[in-house]
């Protein structure tokens, strides 16, 4: 039993072609005595029809015109300049961590090699925090909205967390 996975007038990206198209038309198919159709297709215009796994959904985009925070995420490189037998002391011998900041899985930020090896933890701390910077600057930010609307009812501790997160959001938005 199949059910549809995308809408008409969705807009998806047709990966065997290699480009974005509007679903036309959803095509179920149909088998005598069952309530669900057997497989569902779909008409995107472009000459044939397209089946779920060929079809990649449109990723939703924040407010602010940018691809959300959880796609940052740490992934594993494999160590080209090491072998693992070399590296026993890493943390996952024979790979480094890659922080990736799109839905490529080659963007964002990596860490030199020899830089790496010389104090591997540290560079796997640095890496899961700069994967939760996005997770983290949301925090601060509805902290910040938070002590503003509370106003006078905060203890001096949260107010002082406040402006601190003010303080850092601003930095980072290069208001300061």
């Amino acid at each position: 039993m199949a059910k549809a996975q995308f809408h008409k007038n969705q807009r998806v990206y047709v990966k065997p072609v290699g480009t974005w198209a509007l679903i036309e038309h959803v095509v179920p198919h149909w088998a005598k005595g069952l309530d669900e159709p057997i497989r569902v297709h779909y008409d995107v215009g472009l000459g044939r029809e397209f089946a779920a796994e060929e079809l990649l959904s449109e990723e939703p985009m924040s407010e602010n015109g940018q691809a959300s925070a959880h796609e940052w995420r740490v992934v594993r490189a494999r160590n080209k300049w090491q072998p693992a037998e070399d590296c026993a002391r890493h943390p996952v011998p024979g790979t480094y961590p890659v922080v990736v900041t799109s839905d490529a899985e080659w963007g964002g930020w990596r860490v030199p090699g020899a830089e790496y090896d010389l104090d591997p933890l540290k560079v796997e701390e640095q890496a899961r925090l700069i994967a939760s910077a996005p997770l983290l600057a949301s925090f601060a930010s509805g902290l910040v909205d938070w002590a503003r609307k509370s106003g006078e009812d905060m203890p001096n501790a949260l107010v002082e967390l406040a402006h601190s997160a003010h303080d850092i959001l601003a930095h980072v938005k290069g208001q300061t």
